[in-house]
């Protein structure tokens, strides 16, 4: 079986970029999961069109990651193909009128370093943020009072069909911490961002600012995956944890930290079923003493035990 599948896979992708039952621990921030069937780490656009033409023609399902800073898997792994935007997509242009051109596998941090470099402004606020564009682009990720959508000139698409699209700010459906990638299955591409004329030191000093501001208040020390709540309407999830009496409560090796209450954290050999155990736990207490319904904000694939 595993010659069949190799065989038909070198046809659309270098088969040294395919990895068979690759442990996802390997490729998640929070450190857990099972191995993924297969994984792909395309190197081209075509390599990447023609692993879900593959996937599409084998009724394979696949999935579509990062560098997994938002993302749980389960212990069981993942039936079918992940492909990893990474490395290979990770090129920065620098465009006219304080734009940036910025493929979808490239570190926030390294877009950020780059706009400060050529003292742009309006991306501090996702320097410190542990993800690639393309994640961040789907889930409109924002913090400090920043969002992507306040940044994004057009996006540069590949649909389930195949085809390339370009969209503009205002088509892709930007909501908190959703957009139309997730919604219709799109594959973020590239980005255009548009910034703003500054001065590279005040923009490094920001960002060191925000930056520090986080390793005092976040637990940085474990692994996570970020923030584990929505922000409810009107509240903030760490608070209504704390107030809830869960503050370093624990299943497993799986932690609510103590530093701070909306993060869960991997304290050492959590398996993913301690996490949704522990999430499970948190929601109740929270709906049972406050009325308030915190919608996990990580995204949970494969299979769970």
């Amino acid at each position: 079986m595993e010659g069949d599948i190799l065989g038909t896979l070198k046809e659309v992708i270098d088969i040294r970029r395919i990895l068979l039952m690759e442990p996802m621990s390997k490729h998640t921030t929070f450190r857990v999961g099972g191995p993924a069937d297969i994984f792909a780490m395309p190197a081209c656009i075509a390599e990447l069109e023609g692993m879900i033409r593959w996937c599409n023609e084998h009724a394979v399902p696949y999935y579509i990651i990062g560098n997994g800073s938002n993302l749980l898997v389960g212990d069981e792994g993942i039936r079918g193909v992940v492909i990893q935007i990474g490395e290979a997509f990770s090129g920065i242009e620098i465009g006219e009128d304080n734009t940036i051109w910025v493929q979808a596998g490239c570190m926030l941090s390294k877009a950020a370093k780059v706009a400060a470099e050529h003292s742009l402004t309006g991306m501090e606020f996702a320097s410190g943020i542990p993800g690639t564009i393309g994640g961040a682009v789907m889930m409109n990720a924002g913090a400090y009072g920043g969002e992507m959508k306040d940044i994004i000139d057009c996006v540069t698409l590949l649909t389930p069909a195949g085809e390339i699209i370009i969209l503009p700010q205002d088509q892709m459906e930007f909501g908190y911490r959703n957009s139309i990638v997730s919604k219709e299955n799109y594959i973020v591409l590239e980005v255009k961002l548009q910034l703003q004329q500054g001065n590279s030191k005040t923009i490094a000093e920001r960002m060191r600012e925000l930056n520090e501001a986080r390793r005092e208040k976040q637990p940085l020390e474990y692994p996570s995956a970020g923030s584990t709540f929505k922000r409810p309407e009107g509240y903030f999830a760490g608070k209504l944890i704390m107030d809830a009496g869960l503050s370093g409560y624990r299943v497993g090796g799986a932690q609510v930290s103590e530093k701070h209450c909306g993060f869960v954290v991997n304290r050492g050999n959590a398996t993913a079923k301690d996490i949704v155990t522990l999430i499970h736990d948190v929601r109740s207490r929270v709906e049972e003493t406050f009325q308030v319904d915190l919608e996990p904000e990580i995204r949970m694939i494969g299979d769970f035990t």
